[in-house]
């Protein structure tokens, strides 16, 4: 299996990231290219160059898209995907993030422990859902897609 080895996020027309959401996404960007696993499937009769990938993420028209491209830049693949089907976890991840937040600031671990195993539960649906939509177009591991779900939160956070 391929791995990225270099992921880039279009954020440009973002508003500023709250300190929150800018270690969440330093943290995911090192985790992702410490570890993961993404591979492009053979589809039809077209060859599918072999990674290791630069990934770029961004939003376009209300759609995510991946750009993908080998290390010596040639074009490897993009495909544009529905953000409909994250709207709500999105939404639900960053709720319960900004308690996970507050609770950090004020309450007993024992409370803080059960709102982080509630993020990490919301966190592996939205997982869950980008595997499924990446069906056909890309292979990732659970890690990997745990990982780039954070990083689609982040770009979903302004767009």
């Amino acid at each position: 299996m391929s791995r990225i080895s270099h992921i880039e996020l279009d954020d440009r027309n973002l508003p500023p990231p709250t300190p929150e959401i800018e270690q969440e996404r330093k943290v995911a960007m090192f985790d992702l290219l410490e570890d993961n696993s993404f591979d492009l499937p053979k589809r039809d009769d077209r060859v599918v160059p072999d990674g290791p990938y630069r990934v770029g993420l961004s939003i376009k028209e209300k759609r995510l898209v991946f750009d993908i491209a080998t290390e010596d830049a040639q074009k490897a693949a993009e495909f544009h995907l529905s953000l409909s089907p994250f709207r709500q976890v999105v939404k639900d991840y960053w709720a319960i993030c900004e308690s996970y937040y507050d609770a950090v600031k004020n309450m007993p671990p024992s409370q803080i422990e059960t709102i982080d195993m509630a993020r990490r539960g919301i966190h592996n649906e939205g997982a869950r859902i980008l595997q499924e939509r990446l069906e056909g177009k890309a292979v990732v591991d659970s890690d990997t897609a745990r990982r780039l779900f954070t990083l689609i939160c982040v770009l979903h956070f302004g767009g």
